[in-house]
């Protein structure tokens, strides 16, 4: 007698109703934080074979005393977040590919380029539907290339280029805990309304 399959699908259908806007971009500010100053992550809710059943994470990312998270300001017009599929059945996952242009190349900018190309990272953005998105998980690390551009002749644009990669389960997944930056904490919490089906 064939074993009964218990494994429940988790599929389900995918609706857009016509006319509804969908925002491209990210906003103009960017936060990241070094995984060496997360003591805790937030993470997938699971069903009982360990799926995971939305993209959303639950609870918040905890820190070290005194960490915060730090702030990049950006170019939207020039940033870009994308996720592709990688790997193979039945072990495939995403990878996250976070662009952010920023327009200073002063000595801040360059310094930063020493520390993020040698640190795994955690990055936060916003989208234009005002909806937080991370790009590094506790699982995987994160890698982080920077690249500086100081233009060309009286017509050239200065950039400095902080490129991400992050393997994850999903793509970037979707954020409603607290981010704790210098300049007070952002209470994501208050957001969390189950999304439409």
């Amino acid at each position: 007698m064939a074993e009964k399959n218990n494994c429940s699908p988790l599929q389900r259908s995918l609706r857009w109703c016509q006319g509804t806007p969908e925002l491209p971009g990210i906003r103009r500010r960017a936060y990241y934080i070094a995984k060496s100053e997360i003591q805790k992550y937030p993470n997938f809710e699971r069903d009982d074979k360990g799926r995971a059943i939305s993209a959303r994470l639950k609870g918040s990312f905890i820190l070290s005393a005194d960490a915060t998270w730090k702030y990049i300001d950006i170019l939207p017009d020039k940033s870009q977040l994308t996720s592709d599929a990688q790997g193979d059945l039945p072990s495939q996952t995403q990878l996250n590919k976070l662009t952010l242009l920023h327009p200073g190349v002063g000595e801040e900018a360059s310094a930063a380029a020493a520390y993020l190309n040698n640190t795994d990272c955690v990055f936060l953005v916003q989208d234009m539907k005002d909806a937080w998105r991370v790009v590094g998980s506790e699982k995987w690390m994160t890698k982080t290339t920077v690249t500086q551009d100081n233009g060309q002749g009286p017509t050239g644009t200065t950039s400095t280029t902080i490129s991400v990669e992050a393997t994850d389960e999903t793509p970037a997944p979707f954020y409603f805990g607290s981010i704790e930056t210098e300049d007070g904490t952002i209470d994501l919490t208050q957001d969390e309304t189950e999304p439409e089906t």
